[in-house]
């Protein structure tokens, strides 16, 4: 377990149309203006855009890994313990991020890592 920063980025890096700008102390992540994520690293945190649901779901299962960072319109931002998360569960959790924020025609671009890849 536990996600490394390099980890992190590469994964967000990996993503169709992000932009990443870099505050004092932190880097934030936008899709086409929309922010979707942000990275503290001197905390080794993360905080990503997801559903109310899927932010209270996070929260309350593993409250030593997730903690609300707070709430926006219809969505529910997390915060993430890089260090009690394994990247497959991380990755999916940018992916969602991403998608929230995506226009659609990048959607198509970038596959959902939960799904299985069809050898075709």
């Amino acid at each position: 377990m536990a996600v490394s920063d390099d980890e992190f980025f590469q994964t967000v890096d990996a993503l169709a149309g992000v932009r990443r700008a870099e505050g004092e102390g932190y880097s934030s992540f936008s899709v086409h203006g929309k922010r979707f994520g942000y990275h503290w690293p001197r905390t080794r945190t993360a905080g990503l855009k997801q559903t109310l649901s899927e932010q209270q779901a996070l929260v309350s299962e593993r409250p030593d890994v997730f903690e609300v960072q707070f709430t926006s319109g219809g969505f529910g931002w997390v915060v993430v313990q890089l260090a009690g998360v394994e990247l497959d569960e991380l990755s999916e959790l940018v992916f969602e991020a991403w998608r929230l924020s995506a226009p659609e025609e990048l959607l198509a671009e970038v596959p959902d890592p939960a799904l299985p890849v069809h050898a075709g």
